[in-house]
This record gives C-alpha cells, structure tokens and sequence, in this order.
C-alpha cells in the first residue's frame, strides 16, 4: 500500500513541478529569498534536500555552504537540522528496541551525534558573540535558540538524557526577545510554538510550572497562522511541515490531510508525507468507483 502511494504522490508530485521551479526561478530573480547566506543557491538547494527528506545530502550540502561562509548561522542550523533528522530516522526504524540499544546497533549514529555536537557548539558560539555585541541582532537571536533547541531534542527524545536545561531557557528567552522586536518574525513564532506544544503535552504538570508553562491550544493556533502567513518560499515551508506534525499529533487528520496534500506537489520524494497520505487519503486509499456499464 505505501509503496503504491509513493508511486501515485511522486506522479502527482510531477504535476507541481512547474510550480515549484517558478517559486525557486522567483527567489533566483530576487521576488523571493530563501533563508540569508553569502550563496543563497547552495543553501537553497540544501534546503530542498532537508524537505525531499534527504538528510544526509542536505548536512553535506549545509557544510559546503560554511566551507565559502564560516560565520554564516544558517548553514549551522540547517546542518545540525539534518543530522538530527538523519538520526530520527534511523532510530525509529529500531522502534522496538531501547534507546541505549538502538544506539549500539547504528554504526554511524555515533560519528553523527558526535557532529551534530560539534557543530551545535561551534554555532552557539557565533551566535552568542554576535549577541555580545548586539543584544538586539535577530538573525542570531534567531539561530541560537533553534540550535540550542535542536541540542534539546537531541537530548531529551532521542538519545533520553536528561540534560539540556541551561539551553532550553536560553531558547526561550532568545526566542521572546525576538517576538518582542517583531512580532511577525515567521520562523520565530513556530519555534516559540513548538516550545509552548511539547511542555504542555509531554512534560508533568510540576515540570510544566518549572519550565515556565505551555499552552497547546494557542500552540495550535500560532502554527496555523504562521502556516498561512505570506512568507518567503522555505519560510511557509517549514512553517507547513511544522502544522502538518503538530495536526498529526493532535490527530486532526483530515486537516492533516489538506496540509500534507500541498507540501507534497513541492517535495514528492518525501518518504514522511507520501506514507502519510497512502495511509490516510480516501483518494489514495479508497479505489474510485466503476462507473463503466
């Protein structure tokens, strides 16, 4: 079944090919930009990698845009963003088994776990510098907090430590000083989502009240704004991956569905989105009726 609809999604995908080579020929011609660095075409094509879900080639796609720009924050987040990804994958694949073990049997979790701390840390750095001189510098507010809060998760769910505190509330406050300077700030506001989400749906109530409380329902609400926002292309993108989890989450399926059914005219090689709706779509699910006589 989900190989059937891989087949009919990629063949739908094709449909909206022409559609997406007119908005990345539009952040070529300057009518959109993708996130800043110093070759937005490289990192445009990583970013293109990262949401097809080919994790590896968008973390080394990632490295070559920080070969030409050592400082360039962006190809730190989109890197440690795909290794990430990268060891997810891999782990669940081992579902069954226990963190720890899971561990043991991925010969190349380690060589990217050590990476992705490297990185992380590297890009912390710059950030934080950035910041030291200019408190109110966004790009870095920004950065920081989504590298600190990929450190997090990397922490927490995936490798089931219980470590990361100090990064969490540096996230946090990074995040608020940003939203405070620009309310609007896209990305900004699905981070600050995603913190408001996960604390109050998977942390205990005390825990909740130490970490400085969450709110899924307004979660919900800023993730459908910020989804239907006019951004740049790869701005409303991940802005849509982030609404699509958080509905499958919240199991609101059908509009699950709807927002799964857009990304995946733009990212049909997408092995997330093509099994979700070969599952859960009654087109792909369901055979038309014979209307033949």
């Amino acid at each position: 079944m989900w190989a059937i609809g891989r087949v009919v999604m990629v063949s739908a995908g094709l449909v909206g090919a022409a559609c997406l080579l007119a908005r990345v020929e539009a952040v070529q011609a300057g009518t959109e930009h993708g996130p800043p660095s110093a070759d937005p075409a490289a990192l445009r094509h990583a970013y293109l990698s990262f949401y097809n879900g080919r994790y590896l080639e968008a973390a080394a796609e990632a490295l070559a845009v920080r070969a030409d720009q050592p400082d360039d924050l962006a190809g730190y987040e989109l890197r440690t963003s795909a290794l990430l990804f990268q060891l997810k994958q891999t782990l669940a694949s081992r579902s069954k088994l226990d963190k720890r073990e899971a561990l043991k049997q991925c010969d190349l979790c380690a060589q990217w776990t050590a990476t992705f701390l490297s990185d992380t840390e590297h890009g912390q750095v710059l950030a934080r510098t950035r910041l030291a001189t200019s408190p109110s510098d966004e790009p870095a507010l920004f950065f920081l907090a989504k590298l600190d809060l990929n450190y997090v998760w990397l922490q927490l769910e995936l490798l089931g430590r219980k470590k990361g505190w100090n990064e969490y509330w540096e996230a946090r406050r990074s995040l608020d000083a940003l939203l405070t300077q620009d309310p609007q700030h896209v990305r900004g506001r699905v981070a600050r989502a995603w913190i408001d989400y996960i604390v109050d749906t998977k942390l205990p109530r005390a825990t909740r009240w130490i970490l400085g409380g969450g709110n899924r329902r307004r979660a919900l609400l800023a993730m459908r704004q910020a989804a239907t926002t006019d951004a740049e292309f790869f701005v409303r993108t991940e802005a849509a991956f982030a609404l699509w989890d958080m509905e499958v989450r919240e199991r609101n399926i059908p509009q699950a569905i709807a927002v799964a059914r857009g990304l995946v005219l733009d990212y049909p090689e997408n092995r997330d989105l093509t099994g979700f709706l070969a599952v859960h779509d009654p087109a792909l699910r369901d055979p038309p009726p014979d209307t033949a006589k």
